[in-house]
C-alpha cells in the first residue's frame, strides 16, 4: 500500500464543542471519521443542517486538534490522525456571534 493511500484514509475521533457552539449543535462532543479538520467540519454542518445557528457559529470558530492551535492552515491542509480531539472554540468575549 502506497503512503498516499493511508494519508487520505479517515481516522476516527471526538469533537468537542464549547460555548456558543455547543448550544447551537445540541451537545458537548461527537465521534468524527474523517482524514482532515475540513472533512470533519463538512460532516457535522451536513449532521447539524437542521440546526441553523450552527453553521453561523462554526464560521466564527478556532479549532485545536490535540491541543495544537490550527491559526489560519487551510483546514484541508490539516490532517487529522486516529483518536485526535478537534476543540471548537468560539469567540468568548465581546461582540456578536
Amino acid at each position: 500500500m502506497a503512503a498516499t493511500d493511508t494519508a487520505a484514509r479517515p481516522a476516527a475521533g471526538t469533537i468537542r464543542y464549547w460555548a456558543a457552539a455547543k448550544a447551537a449543535a445540541g451537545t458537548a462532543e461527537e465521534d468524527y471519521r474523517a482524514a482532515t479538520l475540513a472533512d470533519a467540519l463538512n460532516a457535522v454542518r451536513q449532521r447539524h443542517a437542521g440546526q441553523p445557528d450552527f453553521a453561523r457559529v462554526l464560521r466564527r470558530c478556532s479549532f485545536l486538534v490535540d491541543g495544537t492551535p490550527v491559526g489560519t492552515r487551510d483546514h484541508a491542509e490539516v490532517p487529522l490522525p486516529d483518536g485526535a480531539t478537534v476543540e471548537v472554540l468560539p469567540p468568548f468575549a465581546g461582540g456578536s456571534a
